[in-house]
């Protein structure tokens, strides 16, 4: 089994980097913001994770003994799609057997949902990725295969009501083209990676030809397991009509070859639709993943991730 590698994209920043003019930086503020809202929030049980790049999540148990989500945007901007994300949510919730949030608050500065069952699959705890599911298991790698089934089963055609973006097979690798050319004019990107990218936009064969509902960031820290098992899924942020390989991606790239493929059979057996070099697409794709990173950089203007993102994209060949 290959050793589950972290996130390309690293965690936000840590407390100390933290602005002091953010009132929700510190426990006081995060309970402020939820008593605004109706939530008296238990002050010794908040929980920050800090894995997000769009927002900070607490979990923290109310006076009452409920168990509650709050995500907490980074930036006003993410709050525009997160409108988006939450039809999404409507959407899909009666489709998945697994848990999806169901988001009780949802204003300008908040979002703010009951607990879903399970743990997360991945957490940041002291800056360091902790590890709560073995993705080569077969009972993830069944339900993993399970859930994408349902989910890319959905009628594109009713998701695109969502609002979400809408990419046709013919714009994948359009859209793929113009974020690499857009990074490489603001980054050095290694050779390497270039002349790796072209030979996978030049070949046709790679590519599918259909679009489906995708969640976009399907890995374990946006997954909750019970009994090695997906049991919850979180942040729909990037849901996207789009290429279905993006939803397999982080898979291919961590599981072992027998446990992809059995989360293939099990996609399969379900209803979805695979073509022949879906995982060598996959792979390509992951090794691509820095590009995403360097477009946050320029979308949000966070200038404190400019050097890991430049990291990314010019690594040394191996």
């Amino acid at each position: 089994m290959r050793t589950p590698a972290a996130p390309v994209t690293p965690a936000a920043a840590s407390p100390a980097e933290w602005s002091v003019s953010d009132p929700t930086a510190e426990p006081a503020g995060v309970i402020r913001l939820a008593a605004d809202h109706g939530l008296d929030l238990a002050p010794d049980s908040l929980e920050f994770n800090e894995m997000g790049l769009d927002f900070r999540v607490v979990l923290a148990r109310t006076t009452a003994g409920a168990d509650w989500v709050l995500r907490i945007p980074r930036r006003a901007e993410v709050m525009v799609r997160a409108a988006v994300e939450a039809r999404v949510l409507r959407l899909v919730a009666p489709r998945l057997d697994a848990a999806v949030p169901d988001w009780r608050i949802h204003t300008g500065d908040l979002i703010a949902y009951p607990l879903l069952p399970g743990e997360p699959g991945l957490e940041m705890v002291d800056g360091e990725p902790v590890w709560r599911v073995d993705v080569s298991a077969p009972g993830y790698a069944e339900s993993l295969g399970e859930l994408l089934a349902q989910l890319h089963g959905t009628d594109p055609i009713e998701a695109s009501t969502t609002g979400a973006p809408v990419r046709t097979p013919a714009y994948f690798r359009q859209a793929w083209r113009q974020d690499i050319e857009r990074v490489s004019r603001e980054f050095t990107v290694a050779g390497h990676l270039l002349d790796r990218w072209e030979a996978w936009l030049s070949d046709e064969s790679y590519w599918p030809d259909h679009a489906v509902l995708t969640h976009g960031e399907i890995y374990p820290g946006h997954t909750l397991i019970r009994d090695g098992r997906i049991s919850g899924v979180l942040d729909w942020t990037t849901a996207t009509v789009g290429d279905p390989a993006r939803d397999f991606m982080f898979h291919q790239a961590t599981a072992s070859p027998e446990a992809f493929r059995l989360t293939v059979e099990h996609y399969v057996a379900g209803g979805g639709q695979v073509w022949p070099r879906l995982a060598e697409h996959c792979a390509e794709m992951f090794s691509a993943n820095a590009v995403a990173y360097g477009l946050y950089v320029l979308d949000s203007g966070d200038e404190s991730h400019r050097e890991a993102a430049a990291a990314q994209l010019n690594p040394p060949a191996e």
